[in-house]
This record gives C-alpha cells, sequence and structure tokens, in this order.
C-alpha cells in the first residue's frame, strides 16, 4: 500500500507496507532486513487489515501505522539486521492515515512527529527512548489523508479538499485553505524553502508557500502555482529536491510518473 525511503544519520532503509505487515529493506532493495507480520484475526472482520504511514524518527527509529490505529515504534540499529519493535503507541481509535515526522528545526515544546487518522484525529508526539503524547486534536469527522511537519508547523489534508495547518507546540488551527474541489490525496513539504505541494481527485496539484511572520509569528501560506493533469485522478505527489524546484505526480489507472 506504501513504499518510502526512511532516512537515518546511520543508514537509509526501504520500507513497504502492505496488507500482510511491513518489510524493511537496504535502500537499493537488495537485501531485505526485517520482516514484521500483522495480526490477523481468526474471524473474518468487517475491515481489511493493512499498514499504512511511515516516518523516521528520532534518529533511530521508524514509525508505521496500521488499520487498528496503533503506531508500530521500530528500533533500527546503525548496522545488521536487529531490528526491534520497541513500542506501541495507541492514541488513534480509526485505521492510520499518515505519519510524519518534523523536517525543519522544531520550536521548543513542539514535538518531531504526527499521526493521522481515518476520523481527522492528529496525534503530536516526540520521540526518544519512549515517546510521550504532548497533545490531541480531535478529528471533525473527516479523514485526514496526508500530513507534513515543518519548523512546529503541521500540514493536514482533508477528504474535502481542505487544507488545514495548526501548531504542533499548542495544538491550534491558524490556517484553512479550501484548497481543492475533491478528496487531497497527497502532501509533501521542500524542507529547505517551506513549499507544500498537494494533489488531490480534482486533477489538480497545487504549490503553496508556508512561513511565519517575524513580528507576530503567525503561520501565512501563499498561493505559488497551480498544475492540471487533464482527466487524472492525481493519487501521489512527491518533490523531487529538497528545495521543491521540481515535483512528480502520477494518477489512478495512469502508468506514468510526470515530472514538472
Amino acid at each position: 500500500s506504501q513504499a518510502a525511503w526512511c532516512e537515518l544519520p546511520s543508514r537509509v532503509l526501504l520500507v513497504l507496507t502492505s496488507q500482510r505487515g511491513v518489510q524493511m529493506y537496504e535502500a537499493d532493495g537488495s537485501t531485505m532486513v526485517f520482516w514484521h507480520a500483522l495480526d490477523v484475526p481468526e474471524l473474518p472482520a468487517a475491515h481489511s487489515v493493512f499498514a499504512r504511514g511511515i516516518a523516521a524518527a528520532g534518529g533511530r527509529f521508524i514509525c508505521v501505522g496500521t488499520s487498528f490505529g496503533a503506531v508500530l515504534v521500530f528500533d533500527v540499529p546503525p548496522k545488521g539486521t536487529n531490528v526491534t519493535l520497541s513500542e506501541v503507541l495507541e492514541q488513534h481509535r480509526d485505521p492510520i492515515t499518515d505519519i510524519a515526522a518534523e523536517q525543519g528545526q522544531a520550536p521548543d515544546g513542539a514535538g518531531d512527529l504526527v499521526t493521522a487518522d481515518d476520523s481527522g484525529t492528529l496525534c503530536l508526539w516526540s520521540s526518544g527512548e519512549e515517546f510521550t503524547l504532548l497533545g490531541k486534536i480531535p478529528g471533525s469527522g473527516c479523514t485526514c489523508s496526508s500530513v507534513a511537519l515543518w519548523k512546529g508547523i503541521v500540514a493536514a489534508g482533508y477528504g474535502n479538499g481542505q487544507i488545514r495547518l495548526w501548531e504542533a507546540g499548542s495544538g491550534r488551527i491558524r490556517a484553512q485553505v479550501s484548497a481543492h474541489a475533491r478528496w487531497i490525496y497527497a502532501l509533501d513539504l521542500a524542507p529547505l524553502t517551506g513549499k507544500l505541494l498537494s494533489g488531490a481527485e480534482d486533477s489538480f496539484v497545487h504549490v503553496w508557500k508556508l512561513s511565519r511572520n517575524p513580528d507576530t509569528d503567525d503561520i501565512e501560506v501563499q498561493h505559488c502555482h497551480a498544475e492540471c493533469v487533464t482527466d487524472t485522478q492525481v493519487c501521489g505527489a512527491r518533490f523531487c529536491d529538497p528545495a521543491g524546484d521540481t515535483f512528480a505526480v502520477t494518477g489512478y489507472d495512469l502508468s506514468e510518473i510526470l515530472c514538472y
């Protein structure tokens, strides 16, 4: 269901999630380092079992979400295959949709990890030997499909096409943008510039710029660019460089990746 490179200070791992569990490979995909199977209930449940949401946090941890609402925290050694499940974070009641780690320099007390679920609930965490829950932003019944975290700003994309910006320290909402006409499927953040990329079912991809007003410390969002991918429900969008000068997009039933 998802694939991501997790960059830790000592190594880079390719992490895959599926209905069966979590796989970790060396960055080139040559060697499987670790496999974690999901517990499948004996009786067929009404909901499918899957893992979704991947992020590296705290310098040595890889966090992966599950359909049970749990976040699995794996402790990854600098080398070798001795990956261990060090903690399970159980604050969500709905399936995890996305996980994001801090992409810039977090302000004091802001935490460095955010987890999102199907009900729109966000949990803010501080990573460490034990992960600490710093705050919870209750959902409004609309799925939060994608999150990003940059310099203490949580950017969240929702099924109703909105992007909301929250303070990672206080959990206060600071901005709300009606960005798309349909479900947002992808958010990505360029850490060097604060550019935010959003892609949705309405076939549009937007580039935004996040910043803080130096005088008031308010979070500001500026629209930079819009691109229409004709007749395509956009389901994936990512920047290709840390400054956000290029990005790639793909859509349902599309065998191509379009680069801009």
